[in-house]
């Protein structure tokens, strides 16, 4: 496991190979088109997932700070995400 995170451009880059890009991605999740590229700057769980997926990796491997504590165990970033008819 790496302790780096990816640079944004070498994010943007994958999703490129992959044939689609962050306002795509963005759009199928009936999100603005600029709205994803949130996810690039600051933790945003949901973003997270979605570019990951679209690249085909964990969000851990792109976003190890995010993802990993100080002492290298996994932080259950999913419980952060929102979820639909919550009250």
């Amino acid at each position: 496991m790496s302790n780096t995170d990816w640079h944004a451009a070498d994010i943007i880059a994958a999703l490129r190979k992959k044939g689609t890009s962050m306002a795509a991605i963005s759009r199928e999740a009936g999100l603005s088109s600029s709205t994803l590229s949130n996810a690039l700057t600051r933790p945003w769980p949901r973003g997270e997932i979605l570019i990951a997926t679209a690249i085909g990796v964990d969000a851990s491997e792109i976003w190890p700070s995010r993802y990993f504590d100080k002492q290298g165990m996994r932080i259950d970033r999913a419980a952060m995400m929102r979820r639909k008819n919550a009250v």
